[in-house]
């Protein structure tokens, strides 16, 4: 399993000829240094509606004619803006072709802007993504919350995609614990230096990963680590 990162909480995974994008937020991303017009994916994922979150979804999705797949009401949206959309919710899981989703909780608020309307778009979620055997959980935006030991208890979770950023969502200390209640054996800390408010230092959480034993990621954007 390949997985590339693309700033912020987008992040490409590839295994077995299949391609994936969670969180596709490229071109009014202040990190990204790759174009929507050049994701090339057999179907989107997202955690939530937030739009540095949802990002170039539609654009993404009709340009690949693939799928979105999202939590009910957040699909049920991308259906109107003219995709094929998945309309999955916490808990459920569905096998695709070459890969499975799972949605888990995350403690978070989820909308998207329709003009200058805010329009609720259910409820935020965690994503195990599985594929050839490999399982990668992308946590979302999320706080720390009891319930990650159980994800780690009932899964066994080979990387994870866990935000450091703090303000919005946990900040090191609370990730540092969820990696540990995870199991994770890779972590790839993501939603950090995109705009000041959540500026923190990758490596040094990284760092604090592997005192724990764990193999911690500090990426770039469009930097890759394979396992």
């Amino acid at each position: 399993m390949k997985i590339t990162y693309y700033g912020h909480s987008c992040v490409l995974v590839e295994e077995g000829g299949k391609r994936i994008i969670i969180d596709p937020f490229l071109s009014e991303s202040p990190v990204s240094e790759i174009s929507a017009k050049d994701i090339h994916v057999d179907a989107v994922l997202l955690t939530h509606g937030h739009s540095d979150h949802f990002g170039d979804c539609i654009e993404i999705a009709k340009a690949n004619d693939c799928p979105v797949i999202a939590v009910f009401e957040l699909a049920e949206y991308c259906q109107s803006q003219g995709v094929n959309a998945y309309g999955m919710n916490i808990g459920g899981s569905h096998s695709f072709d070459g890969f499975k989703v799972k949605y888990t909780l995350a403690f978070h608020t989820s909308s998207v802007s329709v003009g200058d309307t805010m329009v609720y778009a259910g409820e935020p979620g965690g994503i195990l993504l599985t594929m050839g055997g490999k399982t990668f959980f992308h946590a979302g935006d999320t706080g720390l919350f009891g319930d990650m030991r159980l994800i780690g208890e009932m899964n066994e979770i080979d990387a994870a995609a866990l935000p450091i950023g703090d303000f919005f969502t946990m900040g090191p200390d609370d990730a540092l614990l969820a990696a540990k209640w995870l199991q994770a054996d890779n972590v790839l800390p993501v939603h950090y230096n995109t705009f000041p408010v959540i500026k923190q230092d990758g490596v040094l959480f990284c760092e604090r990963l592997r005192q724990e034993g764990i193999d911690g990621y500090p990426l770039q954007p469009g930097e890759s680590f394979e396992i």
